[in-house]
């Protein structure tokens, strides 16, 4: 039975609590408040503060529209991603790959599914930087499977290391992958804190099942431990201290 420390605070963040929206060629459900869906007690966890589960049907998608100081990244989970933006940049996106941009002094950009027979699915997640009025920046990473099998791969962070992407944002963000005895430990040893959302799959944390689209939210000292998966797949974001 996997176990969480006694001195850690968790929060179950289940998924049918989210925000859900349909325009016909998108369905959305948003962990934090976005758009339509607006509950001021749900605004973001520390620095996270979007995280849009969105299916794009066939030849759907985002025309040109503007960002300004956000670290905005696409997590593709299936599917292709059609990226354009004012940086000049161009580019398709698969599963398994993430998108980044940080948006400092502001761009623009549209992301289009290119298919006009499959559903496009990722997550689209912002996070607050630390620094405001910064140049843009776009980067591609594709992830591992190998470094996240059973583990954790960082592939945001805001020193670049081990291969990650830079962020202005004070975040680690991991992805993990976890089948039968698979187990993933993580520390929180100062005075951040740990969200960690189940992309698919089931995962039990702290003797808790979680599925797909849940999350949890933890803070304090101690071990978080993410065992027993069944296709799990997870991100885990280590966060900056709320200001």
């Amino acid at each position: 039975m996997s176990t969480i420390a006694t001195d850690l605070r968790v929060k179950i963040r289940p998924a049918q609590e989210r925000g859900h929206a349909d325009a016909g060629w998108l369905k959305s459900a948003h962990s934090f408040s976005f758009a339509s869906y607006f509950d001021r007690n749900n605004m973001n966890f520390h620095n996270l503060r979007v995280i849009n589960d969105d299916w794009v049907g066939p030849d759907g998608g985002f025309p040109m529209h503007p960002h300004e100081n956000f670290e905005i990244f696409s997590y593709m989970l299936e599917g292709a991603l059609e990226h354009k933006d004012t940086m000049g940049n161009g580019s398709t996106v698969h599963k398994g790959g993430i998108q980044f941009m940080s948006t400092g002094t502001g761009v623009q950009h549209s992301e289009f599914n290119p298919s006009s027979t499959d559903e496009t699915h990722l997550l689209q997640i912002w996070l607050i930087p630390d620094r405001k009025n910064t140049t843009p920046r776009y980067e591609m990473l594709e992830l591992s499977e190998e470094a996240r099998n059973g583990k954790l791969q960082l592939f945001l962070s805001q020193d670049g290391r081990d291969g990650s992407i830079r962020t202005e944002a004070a975040a680690d963000i991991y992805s993990g992958k976890l089948d039968g005895a698979d187990t993933i430990s993580f520390e929180l040893a100062d005075e951040r804190a740990v969200y960690v959302h189940v992309a698919r799959g089931e995962v039990q944390i702290g003797g808790q099942t979680l599925t797909d689209g849940d999350a949890i939210e933890a803070e304090g000292k101690g071990i978080l431990e993410l065992t027993n998966g069944k296709g799990a797949e997870v991100i885990l974001f280590h966060l900056s201290p709320r200001g």
